[in-house]
This record gives C-alpha cells, sequence and structure tokens, in this order.
C-alpha cells in the first residue's frame, strides 16, 4: 500500500499510534483526577494504578532500541 509493507506499517502503527493513545489516556487519568478533586496522593495513586501497565510498553520500547544501536 502506497509503496510500504506490512512490516513498515505495523511498525508505524505500534510506535505512533499506541504512543498517541497512551498519552491520550494519561491526560484521561488526569482529567480523572481533576475533576474528583483526588488530591496529590490521590492524583499519584490514580496515575500508579492505571498508568503503570504503559511502563512495559515504553521499556520495550526502550530496550529495542539500545539492542539495535
Amino acid at each position: 500500500m502506497f509503496g510500504y509493507s506490512e512490516d513498515q506499517i505495523a511498525t508505524f502503527g505500534l510506535t505512533f499510534g499506541v504512543g498517541g493513545f497512551m498519552l491520550y489516556m494519561l491526560f484521561i487519568i488526569g482529567q480523572l483526577a481533576w475533576e474528583s478533586k483526588a488530591g496529590k496522593f490521590g492524583t499519584f495513586v490514580l496515575f500508579l494504578g492505571l498508568a503503570f501497565g504503559m511502563v512495559g510498553f515504553v521499556a520495550k520500547f526502550i530496550i529495542q532500541w539500545y539492542i539495535t544501536r
């Protein structure tokens, strides 16, 4: 499609698509903390609990970058 292979499209979608979705999820968590007036500790707990799964994706990206360097 448009001169790109399936692998290139999948890599682009995985890095930028999922990365953009993760940023949007961080915005949603921040909005949830703001609207619920969670305070500093409550906001920390919300981000820790709801955004902890994103750490694995970011770690995978960093490890891949370090290995292929």
